[in-house]
């Protein structure tokens, strides 16, 4: 029963089939009688859970389309799909998981509880003749397809009346059902599916009640139970204006269709048009949230908060001088003038006002002395050198640099400080494909956030060459810039200004499974990206994919897929040597920027199953925690506090890129949800498993042929397959470094190819041959540079 949603798909990126994501969607069935009851539960449901905003599918016999049209009003995600009866739910099939209720119902309590439910049918277990327990049809159901899709009512003869399958009665078919396969029924509190029918003599609803369901029963003796439900009875303005009222979290759909249009009278709170202004600046409309906020706070520098989000939309947009004059009208509270000093601070540095950063960072130390952003700012911009790190295998005393003619320039994001890990070993991986010498001698570095003005092109244009990459760096929401819709701060017409020779190298397409975006701004700046590199080389097939569908035809075929370069390390590093043995240890990772993309509502279940995993593989070895940023060491907090599991903790963002690159290729397995806490073990030699959260892990490891390597973050059994292919590597490990040794050396091919013609642009020298290096005793591959010359 599968048809397409009559919503617009609108602008989010959708890669559920590639993170395995659950799609989940809440389910009635209607027809023209029973559509005021639908409205009611409509209601209900977005009040009574408003930070919860997931498809509603009405099932109906025909109905014309029209007849939708008060439902729209009440919810943004309304998906009608022609049904013989409400039974037709066991037939949806592009969904994962269905919550069917019924439009004699009402929702009175929070419902996440049933859409974190991962087994069986869920039903509330009704009394039934002869004191047996029985389901009925017209209760509600938690359908999960994996265990109940269409063929679920086989062998079931139909009711009379197929429509009747909801609160006026109908057969028992799904008891029926359950009752051949035992074990498939999960018990639901009855507080989920609470019968008028007990609230006889006027007995109060109980407060714990969620869903309040009636039947035919008369209204006399059960007024609290009516009464709960007229508070639902709303006409739709008043709807709207109970739902913007409610204190915490809300949805960002739900507010903006709630909340929009605002009245043309203007006379929308404060508060409300800055909620909505944020939602549109977490979307990426900028200029929607500028709009509402410039009219907000017109001749009002009373409103620090209200100033802040919008210099920080106007910073997004690149407006940098109306940004700056509002951050700072809101450094006036003592409430938010540590943030609004911080983005000032990241303002300046931007435009390459470092001293003035430095002052903003330390006013707003001043504000609050404990601001993490406006402390790392201020450690960032006291001695910024503008160089990249050396590598600790070259010699303490820095050479001479280089005349600016023979430095190649390196755009990239550089992680300082106690930033994410993966992303300080990085630049240096790929520094390392072109010189031995990843040093300030051979190379100048420049920030990919930083704004490339005049007084910047001319120092990358007086360089041999300019090497964009690597990292994720199309990706629309860690720097916003209308410049260019990415991450690199440059407008098409400077772009078009570049005489070096430009290369864009192993970059990444990084939008998040379900994250909204823009692409209007980054595909033009795409086409004219392409158009003036000399190479264009995408980090995983995936992203040359999705890449290419953004381009015009005759530009396609430029993209080209170059590896990322610490999934080839052990080639790179003229000292590296395998280890001849291995700590029996086996390190885990986990990211949780943008948790809500990457978990949905799994996390609960995430938590639990890695749990399992964590006690199972921790007979075999000691599991130990890799942090890649700070932020990483929340698993660890949960999985103490929720399970009784500690885990000893490795800082990686604290510790060298040699000690990185040593930790991780001394363990005996890495099991990593960041990228490159998959690809920088990889390189070095050592087996991974992916907890995919993000469609790159996939697309990496279907580049290697290895997607048995991942599991998905939403995997109804995560714990027992990770113990398994954890065991699997950790029984016979030396089978199992050489088969990544095997995949490496096709990711090594096809790098060294694109080096060779790489080197001949940018008038390298070719590298001396060496000597391949000894073999470890897991039997290792030979060592050795970069080798680009053609066989």
């Amino acid at each position: 029963m599968t048809a397409p949603a009559d919503r617009a798909a609108g602008d989010a990126d959708d890669r559920r089939a590639v993170t395995g994501k659950r799609r989940i969607a809440f389910a009635a069935y209607t027809d023209e009688d029973r559509m005021p009851g639908l409205l009611v539960l409509l209601r209900s449901l977005v009040l009574t859970n408003p930070a919860v905003c997931e498809d509603f599918l009405v099932l109906h016999p025909g109905l014309p389309d029209a007849a939708f049209d008060a439902a729209r009003r009440l919810h943004p995600r309304i998906v009608p799909r022609e049904a013989a009866g409400r039974l037709d739910v066991f037939r949806v099939d592009d969904y994962d998981t269905v919550v069917a209720l019924g439009t004699g119902m009402v929702v009175l309590g929070p419902l996440l509880p049933l859409l974190e439910l991962r087994t069986g049918v869920g039903a509330v277990p009704q009394p039934g003749p002869d004191g047996r327990r029985t389901v009925r049809d017209d209760g509600l159901l938690v359908i999960q397809r994996q265990d109940a899709d269409g063929t679920f009512l086989t062998g079931e003869k139909r009711g009379g009346d197929e429509r009747s399958g909801d609160e006026r009665g109908g057969d028992e078919r799904v008891h029926r059902a359950l009752g051949r396969e035992p074990g498939l029924l999960t018990p639901v509190d009855s507080r989920y599916d609470f019968l008028v029918g007990r609230l006889y003599d006027d007995t109060p609803v109980p407060d714990s009640t969620a869903v309040l369901r009636f039947t035919d029963t008369d209204r006399a003796g059960y007024a609290p139970a009516y009464e709960a439900r007229a508070r639902y009875e709303l006409d739709d303005e008043a709807f709207r204006a109970a739902y913007c009222a409610l204190p915490g979290p809300k949805h960002p759909e739900l507010l903006l269709h709630c909340a929009l249009p605002f009245p043309a009278e203007g006379t929308a709170p404060v508060d409300l048009v800055r909620q909505v202004a944020e939602v549109h600046r977490q979307q990426g409309r900028y200029e929607e949230a500028v709009m509402l906020l410039t009219a907000a706070v017109d001749d009002r520098p009373d409103l620090p908060r209200c100033h802040e989000t919008l210099g920080i939309c106007l910073l997004a947009l690149s407006r940098y001088e109306e940004a700056e004059a509002h951050l700072l009208l809101a450094t006036v509270s003592p409430d938010f003038a540590a943030r609004a000093y911080g983005q000032l601070a990241r303002l300046a540095w931007l435009l390459g006002r470092t001293r003035d950063a430095h002052g903003y960072a330390r006013d707003g130390l001043d504000a609050d002395p404990t601001d993490a952003n406006c402390r790392a700012w201020y450690v960032r911009t006291r001695d910024e050198p503008n160089a990249p790190t050396p590598r600790a295998a070259v010699p303490a005393a820095p050479a001479a640099p280089a005349a600016p003619a023979e430095q190649l320039a390196h755009v990239a994001l550089f992680a300082d400080g106690q930033e994410n890990a993966g992303d300080k070993v990085l630049p240096e991986a790929v520094r390392m494909c072109f010189d031995a010498d990843t040093g300030t001698g051979r190379w100048h570095q420049q920030s990919v956030h930083r704004l490339v003005d005049e007084s910047v092109l001319e120092e990358l244009n007086a360089r041999r060459g300019v090497i964009v990459g690597g990292g994720g760096l199309f990706l629309p929401d860690t720097a916003p810039n209308s410049n260019s819709g990415w991450q690199w701060n440059i407008a098409d017409d400077v772009l078009g200004r570049i005489t070096a020779p430009l290369a864009v190298f192993a970059v990444g397409y990084n939008v998040f499974d379900g994250q909204r975006y823009r692409r209007e701004r980054f595909a033009e700046s795409l086409r004219v990206l392409v158009e003036r590199s000399v190479f264009f080389g995408l980090r995983n097939q995936g992203s040359v994919a999705r890449v290419r569908e953004l381009l015009p035809d005759d530009l396609r075929d430029r993209v080209r897929y170059q590896p990322c370069p610490t999934t080839v390390a052990r080639h790179l590093d003229p000292e590296w040597t395998d280890p001849g043995n291995r700590d029996d240890t086996v390190l885990v990772n986990c990211a949780y920027d943008r948790a809500n993309l990457r978990f949905g509502h799994d996390y609960g279940h995430f938590l639990a199953e890695m749990d399992a995993a964590v006690r199972a593989i921790g007979e075999r070895a000691e599991v130990r925690y890799a942090a890649h940023m700070p932020a990483d060491e929340k698993f660890v907090h949960d999985l103490r506090r929720e399970h009784g599991t500690s885990l000893p903790v490795e800082p990686l963002y604290l510790r060298s890129n040699e000690q990185i690159r040593d930790l991780y290729r001394r363990t005996r397995l890495v099991i990593g949800m960041r990228g490159h806490a998959g690809m920088i073990p990889f390189g070095c030699g050592t087996p991974v498993i992916s907890l995919v959260s993000h469609p790159k892990l996939a697309y990496f490891l279907t580049d290697i042929e290895r997607p048995e390597w991942g599991v998905s973050v939403h995997d109804r059994a995560l714990g027992a397959r990770l113990a398994e292919r954890a065991t699997v590597v950790l029984e016979d490990h030396p089978a199992a470094v050489a088969d990544v040794h095997g995949r490496q050396e096709n990711l090594w091919s096809v790098t060294r190819a694109n080096l060779t013609g790489l080197r001949e642009v940018f008038g390298l020298p070719l590298p001396a041959p060496r000597i391949p290096g000894p073999r470890s005793a897991e039997g290792a591959h030979g060592l050795h540079l970069p080798d680009t010359r053609t066989k």
